[in-house]
Formats: C-alpha cells, structure tokens, sequence
C-alpha cells in the first residue's frame, strides 16, 4: 500500500515543490501529514499533491529520516563555517 507511515515521497506542488518528503500520520478524507527536508514541522497535506516512492522508512528513527530528507545534523551544519545569509544591500537615501 502506497498510503502509509513512513512512505517517502515528493512533494509536487506548492512551496516545498520537488523536495522529498516523508509520510508521518496518515489522516482521514485523502490527508496526510508530512516532513519535508525544506520545512521540518510537521503539517497536513493534500496526498493529490504528492508523488510516492517505492522506499519506506522507520519515522521514528530520526537519524534515517534525516538522511532521507539529505538534512545534516546540528553539529556539522555549525561546523560547516560562517552564516551564509545574504545581507540586505543598503537602501538608496531619498533626496
């Protein structure tokens, strides 16, 4: 069965579009709720808007999920070197 927990998946629409995913509860009424590698929060989601893997996994197993998802545990992301975020370029003074 393709509906189920722990299902990996793709999300096809919406922000998180082209991102993998992975089924944490199914709901009722064509509903599920997923974590995504771009969004960590659990939340509901239309399963018309998702693409099913072949691939099953443990979600309680945090450390599979986030190799699932590709996302790198705390410790290596502060290793990995100085913030990255773009700073705002300044604003032009009005005259």
């Amino acid at each position: 069965m393709l509906l189920e927990q722990g299902r990996v998946c793709i999300k096809k629409y919406g922000r998180d579009a082209g991102s993998r995913a992975v089924v944490t509860k199914v709901l009722d009424a064509g509903f599920v709720n997923i974590v995504t590698a771009v969004r960590q929060r659990e939340r509901r989601c239309n399963t018309r808007h998702l693409e099913f893997i072949n691939e099953k996994i443990d979600v309680n197993d945090k450390e599979a999920l986030n190799k699932t998802l590709g996302v790198k545990p705390k410790e290596q992301r502060q290793q990995a070197g100085p913030d990255t975020k773009r700073k705002a370029a300044p604003k032009a003074k009005a005259q």
